[in-house]
């Protein structure tokens, strides 16, 4: 079928068709026949209401092309739809025909009150319609459907599917596997009683009457389609510019704009095609800086070319220029934590542009230095991996320019000695009896700590404690993970020796989590017993 919106008519013969093939595939009971009437019935009404709409678009078709004076152009038209009209005519009375033989022959003619005398019968509408050596009415009746189908498509645009349909053809009935073998014949006739026949016949004449209706309605949209009717209307405001600045005034023009439904324009901007939509030409492109004047603006013109056709057949140009200015698009950073960067930590940045507004879409790439977006425009965390680092700040795909920052290396930790877990005062030592557990804390520069509190995570990760007397080892050397007891070295331990702590890891983490390692150089730390 053709595509395009279907009216709530054409949805509800759809959805009959649909019942009504899903009632094919069943054993029908003598209480279902009466719903196969009843839907034969309505099938019948609806491509009769169908008949007059469409005798009614001729019409019309008509009197229009009278109004336009009877152009050797529209005067055709009338040609091709009382075409149309006789094509749908004649394969609609070849189908009553039919459907008056199989009441006849397979339903035994009809009661005094109009009704079917035997609606139920199937064998004889198999014989009619398939024949035993399937040569039955139904192998031609495809070919003509289909036969229609194909002349059809010669008056539109329009390309309609064929009426008649084998089952691996069908999109419903391909998908059972009971009848996707079967023919058009076997799949609309074996085993279908008579009053279900008569609606597969007219479920046929009601998309013949849909089919013809979307032909004759594209044919009377070709009666005056040389004229220029402005029958199209448009409500429209033109402003000097849509932003403005608080306290400053609007300016603009309100207008009524008119355009032709009857003609589609072609639409050229600067040399270039451009999409026309209901009559009016869909402008976008990337406005391209450079050449900026003291002012940061530059001049740029559009110029467009609009082409439509005359009455006379003679298509008309017109041309016109648009001047407009370019603004030379700046940004500013704005920042907590600059100068500097720092080594490997989470360094945040705000690029924001005030002179772009809405239009601020920013993308940011740098050389050495991972970028990590936040999800608020302009708004970024830079890890730098170099001792400098190049951030490229674009806007829409078109880059705007290019940042240098200096990073500095994290400060180191400053390293804190701890005696039985409280700070030790190299001033007046420890005793020798007393000292059991030595640490060492490792605590970040504190304005290092207050930029980035999050990558200020010290720890010393492993420490070396000897016992010395004199110029000697007395016991050790003792490794620990930065800190624990020494009561192993302690029991020798006499007043006058001294604990010598030698510093062999400092770790930090930084907000990823991740740990590495910090040089502290060679360190070495005494604790004096008296």
């Amino acid at each position: 079928m053709a595509g395009g919106k279907e009216t709530p008519r054409q949805k509800m013969i759809g959805m009959m068709y649909l019942v009504l093939t899903a009632m094919l595939a069943l054993q029908v009971s003598s209480a279902i026949i009466e719903k196969f009437v009843l839907l034969n019935n309505s099938l019948e009404l609806s491509s009769g209401a169908a008949n007059k709409i469409n005798q009614e678009t001729v019409l019309k078709i008509k009197a229009a092309v009278e109004k336009s004076g009877n152009r050797a152009a529209d005067v055709a038209v009338i040609k091709q739809a009382e075409e149309v009209r006789k094509l749908s005519a004649d394969i609609v009375n070849e189908l009553n025909s039919l459907k008056q033989e199989i009441i006849t022959v397979a339903g035994s003619g009809l009661t005094e009150d109009g009704s079917i005398k035997n609606p139920q019968e199937e064998e004889k509408v198999a014989q009619l319609m398939i024949g035993g050596q399937k040569n039955g009415k139904a192998y031609a009746l495809k070919n003509r459907l289909n036969d229609f189908t194909q002349k059809l498509n010669g008056y539109s645009e329009q390309k309609f599917q064929p009426l008649a349909l084998d089952a691996k053809d069908d999109p419903i009935s391909q998908k059972k596997a009971d009848q996707r073998n079967k023919d058009f014949a076997e799949l609309n006739f074996a085993q279908t009683p008579v009053a279900a026949a008569l609606a597969v016949l007219s479920q046929k004449q009601t998309d013949i009457r849909r089919m013809e209706g979307e032909v004759l309605n594209y044919l009377a949209g070709k009666v005056g389609a040389a004229d220029i009717k402005f029958d199209r209307i448009l409500a429209m405001i033109s402003s000097e510019s849509r932003v403005v600045a608080a306290g400053t005034k609007f300016k603009g023009e309100m207008f009524i704009a008119a355009s032709a439904s009857g003609i589609t324009p072609r639409m050229s901007l600067n040399g270039s095609p451009i999409r026309v939509e209901n009559g009016k030409g869909l402008i976008e492109f990337i406005a391209q800086g450079g050449g900026y004047n003291a002012e940061g603006l530059a001049r740029r013109v559009l110029q467009g070319v609009i082409s439509f056709p005359t009455p006379a057949g003679r298509d008309t140009t017109v041309r016109l220029e648009q001047e407009y200015f370019v603004a030379k698009p700046t940004y500013q950073i704005e920042t907590g934590t600059l100068p500097p960067l720092y080594l490997g930590c989470s360094n945040k940045l705000s690029i924001q542009s005030p002179a772009l507004g809405a239009l601020w879409a920013p993308n940011f790439s740098a050389d050495g230095a991972e970028v990590i977006p936040s999800g608020q425009k302009g708004r970024i965390t830079i890890v730098p991996s170099k001792a400098q680092v190049n951030l490229t700040v674009s806007n829409q795909g078109n880059v705007l320019g290019t940042e240098t920052f200096r990073v500095q290396r994290v400060p180191k930790p400053t390293l804190e000695l701890r005696v039985n877990g409280a700070a030790y005062d190299g001033r007046r030592g420890t005793a020798a009896a007393g000292a059991r557990s030595i640490q060492v804390v490792a605590v970040s520069d504190e304005s290092f700590k207050n930029f980035s509190p999050e990558d200020a995570n010290f720890r010393v990760a492993q420490i070396q404690v000897s016992l010395a007397r004199g110029s000697r080892r007395v016991a050790g050397p003792l490794s620990l993970a930065g800190g624990g007891s020494i009561s192993s070295l302690a029991t020798n331990a006499e007043p006058g020796d001294r604990y010598v702590v030698e510093i062999l890891s400092v770790q930090r983490r930084n907000f990823k989590g991740q740990v590495s390692d910090v040089e502290v150089g060679k360190q070495t730390l005494e604790v004096s017993l008296n």
